[in-house]
């Protein structure tokens, strides 16, 4: 029995979609990493009950921490994006947690930017207050090794691919890395050798990131979307949880393709998922047609409402996924919109 909401809340379902399509659904993906993290940074005396936890966020993390927070009997401030809408202001409020949001901005990077100098100046004003790091501290990887284990008691990792969003680098990359390393490499916090739970290669897993044009993690910062960056997938500043070498190919997919994945996941499937889940599915739908040896395991990493009017209820507007294909490109130089694909080849990251 769960003895906190958030335990549930991030326990995700795998639902077999077709015979080697398969979606990794979470309610919200991010309570995985931030009940982890909390509870290792407890168990470590590196914060204390009763102490405040800090980070910025676009959204999910944000509630994800505010949830661990009242878990552990911790006080949570967030420093939130513009795209923090009215209910989940209302969720915090209610969880306890203090918001500050930044002013509406069009342009991700100034509000990525303005959201970490105010991070700065409250730790300036607070130096008790730990800075969680969401997008640099790999503690984020932790929570996913139990996730890993599911997949692999339920699917195995001989011919698996695993699609997702790249976003901070914690999600998609600590499923490969624990999918890859067998359960017995890891050290007693969980984590493997290199401290990021890289042990012993065991299997054959490939990775797929998707991104969004715009985000400079993997060399689209020159492309703009003309409706929107997808939030959560993709950023206009360097992420320290990435390792740009566990992945094996790229998908760089616009908000209106998104939608069209996202909508047809709804109609085809029910499963009521938000855009960056609709891209998965969209790049996993690929994936999964060009190698047809292989298992694709998509990674849903919220649910839908956050979605329902800007996405599902344009439902009408909805390319079919049939007249969508990605544009195969050797380099970076070539991204063009809606959809580019990308042989990665577990590079290492390159220069901006």
């Amino acid at each position: 029995m769960d003895q906190h909401i958030a335990e549930a809340i991030g326990r995700p379902d795998l639902i077999r979609l077709d015979d080697r399509l398969v979606c990794l659904r979470f309610e919200t993906m991010k309570a995985v990493s931030a009940l982890a993290a909390v509870r290792h940074l407890l168990d470590t005396g590196a914060v204390r009950r009763g102490d405040t936890l800090l980070d910025s966020s676009s959204g999910i993390y944000a509630y994800a921490l505010a949830l661990a927070c009242h878990r552990y009997g911790m006080r949570c401030h967030i420093v939130g994006s513009t795209t923090v809408d009215h209910t989940l202001r209302t969720q915090l409020a209610v969880l306890g947690a203090t918001l500050e949001q930044m002013e509406p901005c069009s342009d991700l990077k100034l509000d990525q930017k303005r959201r970490v100098e105010r991070i700065h100046d409250i730790l300036a004003e607070h130096p008790e207050y730990h800075w969680m790091r969401q997008y640099h501290d790999d503690i984020h990887y932790l929570g996913y090794a139990a996730v890993a284990d599911r997949i692999r008691e339920t699917l195995g990792t001989d011919g698996l691919t695993v699609v997702g969003g790249v976003g901070s680098g914690a999600s998609t990359g600590a499923l490969a890395r624990y999918l890859r390393a067998s359960p017995d490499s890891r050290g007693s916090d969980g984590r493997g050798p290199d401290g990021r739970g890289a042990g012993r290669r065991a299997a054959d897993v490939e990775l797929v990131g998707v991104q969004p044009y715009g985000s400079i993690t993997f060399g689209a910062g020159h492309i703009a979307d003309p409706e929107i960056i997808i939030a959560g997938i993709g950023s206009s500043i360097p992420f320290g949880n990435v390792s740009h070498e566990l992945y094996d190919a790229l998908h760089w997919i616009s908000f209106d393709a998104a939608l069209a994945g996202s909508v047809d996941l709804l109609r085809r499937h029910a499963v009521f998922a938000g855009l960056s889940s609709g891209a998965g599915y969209l790049a996993a739908r690929h994936e999964r047609d060009r190698s047809p040896e292989r298992t694709v395991l998509f990674v849903a990493a919220d649910t839908g409402h956050r979605y329902a009017d800007t996405v599902h209820a344009r439902h009408r507007q909805a390319v079919p996924l049939c007249d969508l294909a990605p544009q195969e490109v050797t380099d970076q130089s070539r991204l063009a919109l809606p959809w580019s694909r990308m042989q990665w080849n577990r590079a290492r990251a390159t220069a901006p």
